[in-house]
């Protein structure tokens, strides 16, 4: 009878590659399997550049997580080249835990030295298994994590180098392989292509708002004896571009024309739209004495026959030398929020009155006038729904808080009080806002 060997029987030696190759075939699986996770994330991310739901520096954020999941690394991060290509202007790290991030608090962000400047001078991918013995390794400052692999690879937007995009320390301790370089390659590939597009929207973005601003009319320097100021403020959702406009002039008779309006829509057509029907409206003014009802109704008919405008609200509002020698409001409101009123003794109340339908709905039906005496000494404040309007409040609540802080603020100077109201409104921010106010004037000229 044989001997029974204490020791645990030996594998065959052909069993050895098979194992290493099953392992290397699982491995490559599951990189294969966050290829398909990272393509759809890209996919995502890519819909939310188009559809405007994102801004830059959340793409950049997105892009590192996605590399990070590609390859199972521990650390990620995106350095972006400032313009003249030789040192980091921004650079996005992730991974790090909350306490490695408060060891890091008072550390400057790298500014492209070591392997990152090695990567700026040489934008190729860098695969390094050991960075303190890579010759051009800068070391750490204090405080930061050790690494000991990096993978990198640039990102190329146009023909121009953006930034790197960087992977540190795969979570199973072992080097980063071709395969990983090759995934992060695509990787940087393809979020040069989200990137340009997000930055292409950005600017965009930019340009339409620049647009719109300078669509604005510049109040008149002279309203004697009347004071104005105006503030438009646009909204937080990116690539947001509104239609609001305001504008106030003196007119022949010694009143004063205020209107305040709001193009329904996002976009340089509804910003278009507002210069045609901001301009079409000054000359209706200037030339007529007419009840605001009527200038309303004249310029719905004429946006009608020559336009193709959208539907828009406006308040268009006259101040005229009332009897025996104060002033009088008379006002006509297609679809719009009403004016505010804030009396010397800083009281404010809201001049409600039925309003008609907005601009643009319907040129039949008859537009209406209303009037209400004014205190010499107050202010009227026109503004659009933007700067009341809340997702998680109704607009009954945001009146009430735009008026509560109208009446905190009444004792300012106009143009600072103008700004108060745009600092501290009572919106949610996804909408413009446009705001115009007017001071009542202490001496009045004899009425008609």
């Amino acid at each position: 009878m044989m001997p029974r060997n204490s020791e645990e029987p030996q594998q065959p030696p052909a069993m050895e590659p098979r194992l290493r190759l099953g392992a290397e075939l699982e491995r490559i699986a599951e990189q294969l399997r966050s290829l398909a996770r990272a393509q759809d994330e890209l996919h995502d991310l890519y819909e939310a550049v188009l559809s405007r739901d994102v801004e830059l520096p959340v793409v950049l954020s997105l892009i590192v997580s996605t590399a990070m999941d590609l390859v199972g690394a521990r650390y990620g991060a995106l350095g972006v080249l400032d313009e003249n290509g030789d040192n980091l202007a921004l650079f996005v790290p992730k991974g790090l835990s909350e306490q490695e991030k408060a060891d890091l608090a008072d550390v400057d962000l790298p500014r492209g030295r070591g392997l990152l400047g090695h990567l700026i001078t040489y934008p190729h991918p860098l695969r390094v298994d050991d960075i303190p013995a890579h010759p051009d390794s800068a070391g750490f400052p204090p405080g930061h994590p050790p690494l000991r692999t990096l993978l990198g690879a640039p990102i190329n937007i146009r023909g121009k180098i953006y930034g790197d995009l960087y992977v540190s320390e795969r979570l199973d301790g072992r080097p980063f392989d071709p395969h990983d370089e090759a995934l992060i390659v695509a990787l940087a590939g393809a979020a040069g292509l989200a990137i340009d597009d997000a930055r292409l929207y950005e600017q965009t973005s930019l340009d339409a708002e620049r647009f719109q601003r300078l669509l604005l009319p510049r109040l008149p320097e002279h309203l004697e004896p009347f004071d104005a100021a105006a503030a438009y403020v646009p909204a937080t959702t990116p690539g947001h571009v509104g239609g609001d406009w305001y504008d106030a002039l003196l007119v022949p008779d010694q009143a004063c024309a205020a209107v305040i309006g709001d193009v329904v829509g996002h976009d340089l057509q509804a910003a278009a739209a507002m210069s045609q029907a901001r301009n079409m409206l000054r000359g209706l003014l200037y030339d007529r004495h007419t009840a605001p009802s009527a200038v309303l109704t004249q310029l719905d008919r004429a946006l009608h026959a020559i336009t193709d405008n959208p539907v828009t609200t406006a308040c268009l509002a006259r101040i005229e030398p009332g009897q025996p020698d104060g002033w009088m409001l008379r006002w006509s409101t297609a679809g719009h929020p009403p004016p505010l009123l804030v009396t010397p003794d800083r009281r404010a109340r809201y001049l409600y009155a039925d309003p008609d339908l907005p601009l643009g709905v319907d040129t039949a039906r008859p537009r209406h006038d209303h009037t209400h005496p004014l205190p010499a000494g107050a202010t009227l404040i026109f503004f659009t729904d933007g700067l009341v309007e809340h997702r998680e409040h109704s607009i009954e609540e945001g009146l009430e808080r735009l008026s509560a802080i109208a009446a905190t603020h009444a004792a300012l100077p106009l143009h600072d009080f103008v700004q108060a109201l745009a600092d501290q409104h009572p919106s949610d921010g996804h909408d413009d806002m446009a705001i115009l106010a007017l001071s009542i004037p202490y001496v009045c000229p004899p009425g008609p």
